[in-house]
């Protein structure tokens, strides 16, 4: 049988979460465990069943979705919900899955619960964590070769691809997911910055204060500076703890 993914819905308005939890038991992987009109109910609702997905609108009254974030300890994936296109760029920026415009279509909501699947699935369950000095043996733009992992300065997101860059200057695409390099890389050497970019805190040159909370990160070698998420700022504030 497979998994069904715990979730909650958050919007003030009680005939957009009718709606919701209609196609979302049409679609059969979702178990809606809750719901919630306002930030402050959606936080009790999260700390007490730690959902898999939280299903969010961005306006309601008195505090906002993003509000919501930045209240929470947040392990639950995100999804927008909201009949408002201009905080589309801002979802992203916090690492939302996907952002969906009211009244969904219950394709592109198939879509976005696939997106978070494909990321379940490409999990490893049997690899060992990789040591600084290892060296790894690994296709790289369709070449095998040896890399050392301490010569990898960052990893982006590419597609179903992800590219690594490494400190001689070369750059190559990987056919393995985010999830599948946080997991393997050492802690103490690598942090996931965004949703889409893992960075090697050997070659941080400096960190500057972006908009909304965000960061922008500077790295040797790396010519544009990085973006940092608020979500993940707090990890790498505590690993330079």
């Amino acid at each position: 049988m497979k998994k069904k993914y715990r979730a909650i819905i958050v919007d003030d308005e009680r005939l957009a979460r009718k709606d919701l939890r209609s196609l979302l038991t049409e679609n059969g992987k979702i178990e809606i465990i809750g719901e919630a009109d306002s930030v402050g109910s959606a936080v009790d609702l999260i700390n007490q069943y730690d959902p898999d997905i939280i299903f969010l609108d961005v306006q309601m009254p008195g505090e906002s979705g993003f509000d919501l974030l930045s209240k929470i300890d947040l392990k639950a994936r995100v999804i927008f919900v909201t009949a408002y296109d201009e905080y589309a760029i801002r979802a992203f920026e916090v690492d939302a899955v996907d952002y969906l415009l009211k009244p969904v279509n219950p394709e592109r909501l198939r879509i976005a619960i696939e997106r978070i699947e494909k990321e379940e699935s490409a999990r490893p369950t049997t690899l060992p964590p990789l040591s600084y000095d290892a060296t790894m043996f690994i296709n790289i733009n369709n070449h095998l070769k040896f890399i050392k992992i301490n010569s990898i300065i960052c990893i982006q997101a590419v597609a179903d691809y992800s590219k690594l860059f490494f400190t001689d200057g070369k750059s190559g695409l990987v056919s393995k997911s985010m999830t599948e390099w946080e997991n393997r890389l050492p802690q103490n050497h690598f942090s996931r910055i965004h949703r889409s970019t893992i960075i090697n805190m050997e070659y941080i040159l400096r960190v500057e204060e972006w908009f909304n909370n965000t960061y922008r990160i500077y790295m040797k070698g790396i010519e544009a500076p990085l973006n940092m998420s608020r979500r993940y700022a707090a990890r790498l504030e505590d690993k330079f703890g």
